[in-house]
């Protein structure tokens, strides 16, 4: 018997990702509940905000959804647990929503056919109970799919992201702290590289083919897309991501950003982990504001024989364009005026 305390705090969760497959909302409540501190604070990406305790949580989190989705589905290709740089154990899931988009949900309208949103959520457990969660939805997606993204379009590639090329990211015990210690560092150093430049030199000094495959793939946020390839990467994310904000990876003491490996994969989670100023040319759009933002970008890393192959990343966008005086939802709504807000009625078929 695996008596690992990764893999215990794998199994802790995995009642709840159940209560989330054939979703029924007493159920989840129950089940999160269980594992889970009275004061436990969940994070969740804007517009949600903070909650305290399980069932605020889920009241706050779930039930506009479950009403709009009423066959929502949870989906995880990423379940990977370790403890990070101060020893605190994480538990990290990745995956997607799912379910018939039937009425509307943050204003979006409703589409009738099968939507997707793209989730990564992170569990810090201590003593067998959940203390915090951090979380973001890519709810930008769930505009895409419905016609109604009101802003820039993306440089890189939307479409529904895949899980690891590998099938291996329900990752088994028994953990192996050397392994794992080995992934999370491998992360750590890559970062600590592409901090290097504009500050330090060119392009060539974060030494991106020593960390990255180069038939590798960043799956980014709607609103960004996904590059393949190190000029992929370079071209539809980071030469547009600095051009506007190369100050970022200055402000190291002002963030809370944690790291953890297992096996093969490795994961960061901070709320916030990066700090940057708009500037120069504007970035995905937005004109040059001048102002520090803070960011919230949670992230999954899969090594393959030394490198990067995979890179999963969500960045809560809609919280960006809040403190830079974007009111998407504002312009959601003006763009979507004549559409249908009210529940769709799908016909069984039947008659």
């Amino acid at each position: 018997m695996t008596t690992d305390i990764q893999t215990m705090n794998k199994a802790l969760i995995a009642p709840v990702r159940a209560a989330m497959y054939d979703f029924g909302m007493d159920r989840l409540k129950a089940a999160l509940a269980a594992v889970s501190a009275p004061d436990a604070v969940f994070h969740l990406c804007f517009p949600f905000g903070d909650s305290i305790g399980a069932e605020a949580f889920c009241d706050n989190a779930y039930s506009g959804l479950l009403d709009a989705w009423p066959d929502l589905e949870r989906r995880d290709y990423i379940v990977m647990a370790g403890p990070d740089e101060a020893g605190a154990e994480w538990v990290g899931c990745g995956g997607y929503y799912t379910g018939r988009f039937e009425a509307p949900w943050l204003d979006i309208p409703p589409t009738g056919p099968e939507t997707h949103m793209r989730f990564h959520e992170f569990f810090r457990i201590e003593n067998g109970k959940i203390v915090e969660f951090q979380a973001l939805w890519d709810i930008p997606e769930v505009m895409m799919q419905a016609g109604a993204w009101p802003l820039a379009p993306s440089l890189g590639r939307e479409w529904n992201v895949p899980g690891p090329a590998t099938c291996d990211g329900i990752v088994p015990g028994p953990y192996d702290m050397e392994k794992g210690t080995a992934s999370r560092q491998h992360i750590v150093d890559m970062l600590e590289h592409m901090k290097r430049h504009p500050s330090q030199g060119g392009p060539e000094v974060m030494e991106m083919d020593r960390f990255w495959h180069e038939k590798m793939s960043w799956y980014g946020p709607s609103g960004i897309g996904t590059g393949r390839g190190i000029r992929g990467f370079r071209n539809w994310h980071q030469i547009p991501f600095l051009n506007g904000m190369p100050d970022r990876g200055q402000y190291v003491d002002e963030i809370d950003y944690h790291f953890f490996g297992d096996g093969n994969y490795a994961a960061v989670t901070g709320w916030p982990d990066m700090i940057q100023t708009v500037t120069h040319g504007g970035w995905m759009g937005i004109a040059p504001a001048g102002k520090k933002i803070t960011m919230r970008s949670l992230d999954f890393w899969r090594i393959e024989n030394g490198r990067i192959r995979e890179n999963w990343v969500l960045v809560d966008l809609l919280d960006a364009y809040d403190q830079l005086g974007v009111d998407v939802f504002a312009r959601l709504r003006e763009f979507n005026k004549v559409r249908n807000m009210g529940r769709l009625n799908i016909p069984d078929g039947m008659s």
